[in-house]
This record gives structure tokens, C-alpha cells and sequence, in this order.
């Protein structure tokens, strides 16, 4: 289990690409399974996660090769033709490929069950579950919500109108895999959006989906089932999930100045680059275009002096994963940020918001939370640091306090940097790249 330290960084210069767009990547794997005909896929995060979806979706009978190119050939079965698997599918660590497959599985006669690793495994699952049963979908499942599950499909599924009770990408993306393999129409209310690369990504394979605001202030997104999809290339943006990381580093090290390029734009996926600007971030984005039926562009950031704000709780969904640097960034800004509406981030590979209050409160920050919400206090000076985190298997958690501590007095440590893998391969490297100082270390 190999530790890594951060230490205070000159500033950062360079131009980097980011690995590709990890949630584009699982859909763009299940999606060519689906079409038929190959499908070429370019710019594939490699990440352990999407390694595990690849996985399933040879299990299922789909043909998946890598090229030496690094381009990724994908031989679909078409809509209804998956294969039963042979044995459980492993899906370590990763959460959005296991919910999304399990509402793939959801309307083909198969049967098939899914394992993942520790911290899978404590993650909650009955929130896919239950809009899933509608369809006539069965599980079997550790403790009723957790894995293993066993997932058997509908032989006869019925089409559904599903009202999401949560904001929850995945929840909607389970619905609408569920429902390609459904006669009719299926239909999910969302009362708030959430990032919607599914329903672009089915709309590039040919699939007829409409998304139209109500009366209510809700959205109705309607699939019409088995459609034939058609194989079609894809270009996978990077990452700005993973972009967040060197941008907040580029904002916190004096004198820094970084361009990354062909970063995922998707106004529902945004939320933390209109935040850091709210913040005062000399962030600009340069060469706008579209990639793959996905808004993309090159993103120039230089060191800025940032004020706390209040992040507004309806930017929570655009922006989910992004709430742990925004606390380093938080760390560092003129007065408090206040983010309210987070609650599902105790949800996640950890209870990301506990994990932020012990490893700032352990750096010199002041932070406070509760139920759904947090309040970081910006230091005048820079933090301390000075401590070793515990990153639970957590690979944001992991990346959050390396960035930290390329600005912190004092070197601050990780205990396992292994779990950055799963989304974010090569991150110490690219880091380096820029002028970072990170070092494997022993205790």
C-alpha cells in the first residue's frame, strides 16, 4: 500500500491533457455493447473503474478490444442480446458502472451478479433497486441494499414512468438503460437536472429521446424502447471531474499558470468552474468546440486570490464529486464558504464530507458540518499541514490532500495512494509534469 507526500510547490507551468471522461467512458462501453456493428472509441479513461465495465461487458458477450493505438473496439450484440455471464462480475470499486449495469441487466432474461470491493460494497444500492422492480426486475442482495447483488431481468418488462426522489445521475441512467430493452415508452421526472450524458450518448447511437421541461418546473425525459442503436466512433473528452484537481492546484500555488486541454463542458457537469469563478478564479476557457456530441474546450488557469461565497444547493448535482477540492480551494480564499444541499456525499466511496472535516481540522483548517451541508474558514496564512490522511479507499480523497499539500507550510501525506488508480491514472505523473513536488515514502 504505497503512502505519497505533497510538498509546497513552486509555481505550476505547463499544458496537460487529462484522461478521458471517466463517466462518458462506462457509458460509451455499455452503449456500443448494445449497437450493432463496431464502434471505435477514442480518448478511454483507463482507470481501474472503467476497466471493470470493459470486463462486464466481455462477460455479457460483447466483443472489447484494445488496439495498440489505444483505441478501443467495441463488437455490439445489439438491444435484448446479452449473454448471461458465466460467473459474478467484479466490479471493484466502482459505483456508477455497477448501478448502470444493473439497470442494463434490469430488462434482458439473464441472470447475473455483481461483487465489488470494500467499499462498494457498503455503498447503497437500493436507491437503483427500487425504480428498477417497476420494470418486474428482481434482486437478491446482502442485508436487502447491499452487494453482492443478484440481479434476474424481466422476461416481459413493463415500461415505467419513474419520479426520481433524489438527484442522482446514476438513478436516471439505470432507468433509461432498463428501458431500451422495454416495448413503449419509459419515462423518468427529474425535479432537478443531473448530468445528462446518457441521454446524449443515446441520442448519438440513434436512440429517440426527448427531454422537455413542465409546467411544475420538473423534467420529463421520455425513451422509446428497442430501438436497433447503430455503431457509431466516439471521442471521449477529458476528465473535468479530474480536471477540478490541477485547476484548484493552478489557483492555490502562487505564481501558477496551467492550460488543460479538451476539457467535458456539459453545463450539468460545470458546477465547480462557475463556482470557482463566483470565487474570483482567473479561469478562462479558450478553443470551445464540440467532441463526440459533448461540449468540450481548453481551460487556461492562473494563481488567484479567492473570497468565500455560498454555493447555491441546486449547483449540488453539477458538481457532486467536486465538493472535496472546493474545500482546499475553500481553505484558501478570504472568508467562509458555505455548501449546503451535499448529503449525498456521505454516500460516496466514504462519507466524503467526515473524511474533509478530520484531514482539514488535521492540516490547521477550521471546518464544520452537518447532515448536508459544510462551512470551511479560509486562513490568512497558508494552512499547516503536517499530517498523514486516511483516504478510506477514496481516490478523490486521495488526490484532494496531495493538491493541499502543494501549498500548505508543512508536507502533507496519504496513506494509500492506490485507490487513485481508479479514476485518475497517472495523476503524480501529469502533476509533476506541471512542477509538482509528490514522493513515495515509507514510515
Amino acid at each position: 500500500m504505497p503512502k505519497l507526500r505533497a510538498h509546497k510547490a513552486p509555481g505550476l507551468q505547463g499544458q496537460i491533457r487529462i484522461p478521458g471522461d471517466k463517466s462518458v467512458s462506462h457509458r460509451s462501453l455499455m452503449l456500443s455493447a448494445l449497437a450493432i456493428g463496431e464502434t471505435r472509441v477514442s480518448g478511454m479513461l483507463e482507470g481501474e473503474d472503467v476497466l471493470a465495465t470493459a470486463a462486464a461487458m466481455r462477460a455479457m458477450g460483447a466483443e472489447v478490444k484494445r488496439q495498440d493505438d489505444g483505441t478501443w473496439c467495441i463488437v455490439g450484440r445489439g438491444v435484448g442480446g446479452l449473454a448471461e455471464p458465466a460467473n459474478a462480475i467484479d466490479m471493484g470499486n466502482a459505483g456508477t458502472g455497477v448501478r448502470l449495469l444493473m439497470g442494463l441487466v434490469a430488462t434482458h432474461p439473464i441472470t447475473c451478479t455483481f461483487t465489488g470491493d470494500a467499499s462498494l460494497s457498503r455503498r447503497p444500492m437500493e436507491r437503483v433497486m427500487g425504480p428498477l422492480r417497476a420494470f418486474g426486475t428482481t434482486f437478491i442482495s446482502r442485508d436487502g441494499r447491499l452487494l453482492p447483488i443478484t440481479v434476474t431481468g424481466a422476461a416481459n418488462p413493463i415500461p415505467v414512468r419513474s419520479v426520481m426522489t433524489v438527484p442522482s445521475a446514476q438513478v436516471k441512467s439505470a432507468v433509461l438503460l432498463a428501458g431500451l430493452n422495454t416495448p413503449g415508452k419509459t419515462q423518468v421526472v427529474e425535479r432537478e437536472r443531473t448530468r445528462d450524458h446518457t441521454e446524449n450518448m443515446l441520442r448519438h447511437f440513434g436512440a429517440d429521446v426527448t427531454t422537455e421541461p413542465q409546467d411544475d418546473g420538473t423534467t420529463l425525459i421520455t425513451l422509446i424502447g428497442q430501438p436497433e442503436l447503430v455503431a457509431c466512433d466516439i471521442q471521449v473528452p477529458a476528465d473535468v471531474s479530474s480536471a477540478a484537481f490541477p485547476i484548484v492546484a493552478a489557483l492555490i500555488v502562487p505564481g501558477s499558470d496551467v492550460r488543460i486541454e479538451a476539457v467535458g463542458l456539459n453545463p450539468l457537469r460545470a458546477g465547480l468552474i462557475e463556482t470557482l469563478r463566483d470565487m474570483g478564479a482567473d479561469l478562462t476557457i479558450e478553443n470551445a468546440r464540440e467532441e463526440g456530441g459533448e461540449p468540450v474546450g481548453d481551460l487556461v488557469v492562473r494563481a488567484s486570490k479567492l473570497k468565500g461565497i455560498d454555493v447555491p444547493p441546486e449547483r449540488a448535482p453539477s458538481m457532486i464529486d467536486e465538493y472535496p477540492i472546493l474545500c482546499v480551494a475553500a481553505a484558501f480564499a478570504t472568508g467562509t464558504t458555505r455548501m449546503t444541499g451535499v448529503g449525498e456525499l456521505r454516500v460516496k466511496e466514504s462519507d466524503r464530507l467526515e473524511a474533509m472535516v478530520q484531514g482539514l481540522s488535521a492540516c490547521g483548517v477550521t471546518i464544520r458540518s452537518g447532515d448536508d451541508w459544510m462551512e470551511v474558514d479560509g486562513l490568512d496564512d497558508v494552512p499547516k499541514g503536517c499530517a498523514e490522511i486516511a483516504v478510506d479507499l477514496d481516490h478523490r480523497i486521495a488526490m484532494s490532500f496531495l493538491v493541499l499539500g502543494l501549498a500548505t507550510e508543512n508536507p502533507v501525506s496519504i496513506d494509500d495512494a492506490d485507490a487513485i488508480a481508479t479514476s485518475f491514472p497517472g495523476f503524480v505523473d501529469l502533476m509533476e509534469k506541471l512542477g509538482a513536488r509528490i514522493e513515495e515514502y515509507e514510515t
